[in-house]
């Protein structure tokens, strides 16, 4: 593994770690639940997304690589069906409230 890839790797799941971060400023700051939601759905597949790029870098092997991406997969795809069902079961069925 050379040190280019090492760099990258740490640098892209500080970035992870700092979306995740900014997620749970959200949760705290923000007026109504559709925008936590938001923020929540958005972040935490970017987050992870760039955390298991980053290990991804950091390991070397493809046996090690193919879990973190069907990991980052499954939240992808559950995250935003939850946030969908969430947001639909507080709104009005008018449309937004």
């Amino acid at each position: 593994m050379s040190a280019f890839f090492s760099i990258l790797g740490i640098g892209l799941i500080a970035t992870g770690v700092g979306f995740l971060a900014l997620a749970a400023l959200g949760l705290w700051r923000l007026p109504d639940l559709l925008s936590r939601l938001h923020v929540l759905t958005k972040a935490d597949t970017a987050g992870l997304s760039l955390i298991a790029l980053g290990a991804a870098c950091l390991t070397g092997t493809r046996a090690e690589i193919l879990p973190l991406m069907l990991c980052v997969l499954l939240i992808a795809i559950s995250g935003a069906t939850v946030g969908q069902l969430i947001a639909r079961s507080v709104t009005p069925r008018g449309g937004r409230s």
